[in-house]
């Protein structure tokens, strides 16, 4: 076989009279006369016309190339040359081509069933891209796509190594402990009746490695979640793990936002600047989530004390709702200039839109100024100038209301919000937002079981000076856990965690497990604290979505060399598929399917 010397972007004007061998795809065929071929060869790292001319190269191989189509697999020996017929500017290489002595046809292709074209491939059904993934990632975009994550997978090593992290893998078949979302579980061959799982997250293994002196670690590893796939998550992840020992908040945010804003420099030549921190509950009551998008406006505000005064029903109504946040609210936001923006259709779509996050609709009305007209304008008239300067209104802004309890209330108007922000291109596509979301509840109410639910983990620690509450009032306990969010994505997120048993304890009994619950399913996580835990707390970031930011996609599928389809099914190897009866049964398990019928 012909030796590769030179990929098919590397030959510029300076090789010209160059002896070169190049391998490869074919990419174009293209025959101007039974004595001249034309071929742009195609690898990984770009193209490069191959001439193929009876008057130069030897007859034999020109026939042989006029048999050549799309896909073969060629390695050719040939001469650099300045292109004749003027340069091809769409091309690295557009100013050269090889003019072809020696040709070795590795590979016939067949007729493919999908081409490795950019524009070819938004005409194809993602299904039969995936199913022939095997063509589809040799598409420029899903090479570069590949190279960039790469990229960030080697910085990522380099940058925590040079801050002295351990690289340590933990184990894939691990307990189950299913208090999240579900596990994949393994079952047994040596011990009958026995499971394993695979892991969520190394979390626990990476706590144990604190107190067992390691001090500073990192992993790059795969995370599995039995839980419906997005278009931003897949049920098998990669997580770029890390963990810090004799360390406090401050240290992980500082350590861990500097890694991001050394991260965008070193991939976009973009410098984010110091990232903000925002606390949870800043972030709802501003922005109705707890990762916020900071490109646009559109902020929040709590007008419950100016709807008592008024007498709209559907306000009285929702502030005398109850819930584990207290009375029910209003809140609104302004649209500048969204009465000339804003259509009727629009708005009455929000209505019926809204209702899926359980609001009963968005009432409306515009600023003329001095008052309000239209929609829930005369309700709010006894308000009006107390409105307009709640909100900074404007003539010929939009306000709209949601009024239920604070849960459903800030949940609804902070999708409403990025709705609005979208359907009136309101959002800087351009800009990078980066904030740190603090001060997270240790809690939320699960008022179905009656029972505390951990926000973040049941490993969390509660924030330096809130231990008294765990005992006292739950409800009100902050975490010391945070996120990192950039353009309203949580893209990393993490704590400081328990490293007393006493208080891992008493998280375990307020979240409704007992002791004996406790010890069956975190038993040597309570006996290894017991053993000197050193203070600790670390961080998870989702390398797919830090790729899927970085390359500009919004698609997960995108950034995985082979992933999952919605349903889990892995296309190209026909995943998941049945096992016979004596893999069964060698296992110790039995299918429940009914048999099929003839």
């Amino acid at each position: 076989m012909l030796k590769r010397t030179h990929t098919c972007n590397d030959l510029r004007t300076a090789d010209d009279g160059s002896t070169v061998v190049l391998a490869g795809w074919v990419n174009t065929y293209r025959e101007h006369s039974k004595a001249l071929v034309f071929i742009d060869l195609r690898d990984r790292r770009g193209l490069t016309q191959i001439v193929f001319d009876v008057a130069e190269s030897p007859a034999a191989i020109v026939e042989i190339a006029q048999g050549l189509r799309r896909e073969d697999v060629i390695a050719i020996r040939g001469i650099v040359r300045v292109r004749g017929g003027g340069a091809n500017p769409k091309l690295d290489t557009g100013e050269i081509e090889v003019l072809a002595t020696e040709l070795e046809v590795l590979n016939k292709a067949e007729t493919p069933p999908i081409l490795p074209d950019d524009q070819e491939a938004e005409k194809m059904g993602e299904e039969v891209r995936l199913r022939n993934r095997y063509i589809d990632l040799r598409r420029p975009k899903m090479q570069g796509i590949l190279e960039t994550r790469s990229k960030i997978a080697q910085f990522t090593r380099a940058y925590f190594h040079q801050r002295d992290f351990l690289e340590i893998e933990t184990p894939l078949l691990i307990k189950s402990t299913p208090e999240g979302a579900r596990d994949f579980v393994v079952p047994s061959r040596l011990e009958a009746g026995a499971w394993y799982a695979l892991p969520q997250s190394p979390q626990l293994f990476k706590q144990i490695l604190m107190i067992a002196g390691c001090d500073r670690y990192i992993q790059i590893p795969k995370c599995l979640r039995d839980e419906d796939p997005r278009a931003d998550r897949q049920a098998e992840f990669t997580q770029i793990d890390l963990e810090m020992s004799f360390i406090d908040q401050e240290d992980v945010l500082d350590t861990m936002g500097e890694f991001a804003v050394e991260l965008w420099k070193e991939t976009l030549g973009v410098d984010v600047g110091e990232i903000p921190r925002m606390t949870w509950h800043e972030s709802m009551e501003t922005y109705g989530i707890d990762r916020p998008d900071l490109r646009f406006g559109l902020e929040i505000s709590d007008i419950s004390d100016l709807a008592a005064k008024t007498d709209f029903k559907v306000f009285h109504a929702a502030l005398e709702k109850t819930s584990p946040m207290g009375s029910g609210v209003v809140k609104a936001f302004r649209v500048p200039g969204g009465a000339a923006k804003l259509t009727r259709k629009l708005t009455d779509g929000y209505s019926d839109w809204i209702k899926t996050f359980g609001a009963g609709g968005v009432p409306t009305t515009k600023c003329t100024g001095d008052g309000f007209e239209s929609g829930v304008g005369r309700f709010v008239e006894p308000i009006a100038a107390e409105l307009i300067e709640r909100l900074g209104c404007e003539a010929g802004d939009t306000v709209f209301f949601t009024a239920d309890t604070w849960e459903v209330a800030t949940k609804a108007i902070g999708e409403l919000r990025i709705k609005v922000g979208r359907d009136l291109d309101l959002i800087d596509k351009s800009a990078w937002k980066f904030v740190w979301v603090v001060d997270f509840p240790m809690f939320e109410l699960d008022e179905a079981n009656n029972r505390w639910v951990a926000l973040h983990h049941p490993f969390t620690a509660p924030k330096p000076g809130q231990e008294g509450l765990l005992e006292t009032d739950p409800g009100h306990c902050i975490s010391a856990g945070y996120d990192l969010v950039v353009n309203g994505s949580e893209i990393g997120g993490g704590s400081i965690r328990i490293h007393q048993p006493k208080v891992q304890q008493k998280v375990f009994d307020l979240i409704g497990l007992s002791p004996e619950e406790a010890d069956a399913k975190f038993g040597f996580l309570l006996r290894a604290l017991k053993h000197g835990a050193p203070p600790h707390g670390g961080i998870a970031f989702g390398l797919d979505r830090l790729v899927m930011h970085i390359v500009g996609t919004d698609n997960i599928r995108d950034v995985i060399a082979f992933p999952k389809t919605q349903s889990g099914a892995d296309l190209m190897i026909e995943a998941p598929s049945q096992i016979d009866d004596a893999q069964l049964a060698e296992l110790h398990v039995r299918s429940t399917l009914p048999a099929p019928t003839a």
